[in-house]
């Protein structure tokens, strides 16, 4: 427990780093090996992430390999990229080999398709070998390229007594055994079982009379967001896998879905700032220029396009030029509720929450935005009648402002709607997309109107 509560507390420093790097200069190993036992896998990892290249290979290459390879599990992909580029096909092999499949099967993958085929060769369990190659024949971001091999299965002509003895021999290379699944001669999948289920029962009991077959699970060519969605839905820690014959494959644990997730939050994140591709702040200028300036270019010509709109009605408002101040205030408002009514749209597509038709979305978000509209639109022309005098301009600024909240909120809604339905990331709704669109729309909008009730 006390070892717990260690790694919970435990901060990186620059006292702790700079003593590491004096260890690993003197080439104390005794000491920084004291040092580095001291803390879990995923501490040095982040110890070795702020270290230079040199420095983080000498750890690695001093450790033991039981250790190591869960270290390169945790390190940030482009360290761990560099420090795989400076050990040999056998010293990477020596690592992978400590691993369970799923993970052994993700470094593999980052390498090149040489120097994967030289680590492979150089595997020496032909079993472990062998279910890695199978893993890395799958797609990436499916079912089959995140679940590991590692499981406890039965079979449903077992007693009790013969199954408790034969899964000691199988449970010594899971790490956590959260299902016993069972499977019949053709290695289908027919149920499950818990560790619960077979302590109770009596030891001359039949498998297939205490196992579930209500048992949940996911395709190998599933999506690996839908595998996210079946476990979300039904608290699992771990589903199984299995194929178009429900031979079981494998099984997905829930430490595999939370990285999913968190890497689907950040693409979101990203695209809704306006970044295109993945990539992190210590990328080169370049790939960062790549990411943000398409969207940047969008930005831009969605002010060209406001600046033409705003030009064809320059002659027209030249005596009621109080409308132009106003502009900014229009288009914001119908960005922000643009932006407020995709964001809604796209969190309830994630999570599977949105329901009905299209249009039953959009006559709530009309309604909705109406009302707000109004709120707003009530004090916008109080404001503007105190100050400037005038009713019928009050008037043309608020129902205008009523007219673009409206619009934005439709807009904010179907646009990742349809994305969806087109089998588009809804996500790049609710960035510099939907802004920019309504920005424009907002202004034509505005203007329009304003013309309509002052006769200009």
């Amino acid at each position: 427990m006390e070892e717990i509560q260690d790694n919970i507390k435990f901060h990186l420093t620059n006292e702790l780093i700079e003593k590491v790097e004096i260890l690993v200069e003197d080439e104390n190993d005794k000491d920084l090996k004291a040092l580095l036992n001291e803390y879990h896998y995923a501490d040095i990892a982040e110890i070795l992430d702020e270290l230079d290249l040199e420095d983080a290979v000498y750890v690695i290459k001093l450790l033991d390999s039981d250790t190591t390879s869960d270290i390169l599990t945790e390190l940030d992909e482009d360290n761990r990229e560099k420090i795989l580029q400076n050990l040999s096909a056998k010293e990477i092999a020596e690592e992978v080999e400590e691993l369970d499949t799923d993970d052994a099967a993700d470094i593999i993958a980052e390498l090149p398709e040489e120097r994967q085929e030289a680590v492979i060769s150089q595997i020496e369990d032909e079993e472990h070998k062998a279910e890695i190659q199978e893993l890395l024949t799958y797609e990436e971001n499916t079912a089959g390229s995140l679940m590991a091999k590692e499981l406890v299965k039965v079979y449903e002509t077992w007693t009790v007594a013969g199954c408790l003895r034969r899964i000691r021999g199988q449970a010594k290379e899971v790490t956590r055994v959260h299902s016993i699944y069972v499977v019949n001669k053709e290695e289908k999948l027919i149920g499950r079982l818990s560790l619960k289920d077979l302590i109770v029962a009596k030891s001359d009991q039949k498998i297939a009379d205490i196992a579930k077959e209500n048992v949940d699970f996911v395709h190998v060519n599933d999506d690996d967001e839908d595998v996210a969605k079946v476990m979300a839905k039904y608290d699992l820690e771990a589903v199984p896998v299995v194929d178009d014959e429900q031979t079981l494959l494998g099984r997905i644990t829930i430490d595999d879905i939370v990285d999913v997730l968190k890497d689907e939050a950040e693409k979101d994140y990203q695209l809704a700032a306006g970044i295109t591709q993945d990539v992190e702040a210590d990328d080169s200028i370049i790939e960062l220029t790549r990411a943000r300036l398409p969207w940047l270019f969008l930005g831009l010509i969605g002010g060209v396009g406001a600046f033409i709109i705003m030009e064809g009605f320059q002659e027209s408002f030249s005596k009621y030029a109080v409308l132009f101040f106003f502009t900014p205030l229009i288009a914001a408002m119908a960005g922000n509720v643009g932006v407020q009514s995709s964001a809604i749209i796209v969190q309830g597509l994630a999570n599977d929450d949105v329901k009905g038709s299209i249009n039953g979305r959009l006559i709530k978000e009309m309604l909705l935005a109406a009302l707000n509209g109004t709120i707003l639109a009530l004090f916008l022309f109080l404001f503007v009648w105190i100050t400037k005098g005038d009713f019928y301009t009050a008037l043309a600024i608020s129902v205008s402002l009523i007219a673009v909240i409206i619009v934005a909120g439709l807009i904010g809604t179907f646009v990742p709607l349809f994305l969806d339905k087109r089998g588009i990331d809804p996500a790049i709704a609710t960035g510099p997309f939907i802004t920019t669109s309504n920005d424009i729309f907002g202004i034509l909008i505005y203007f329009w109107i304003a013309k309509m009730i002052l006769g200009i």
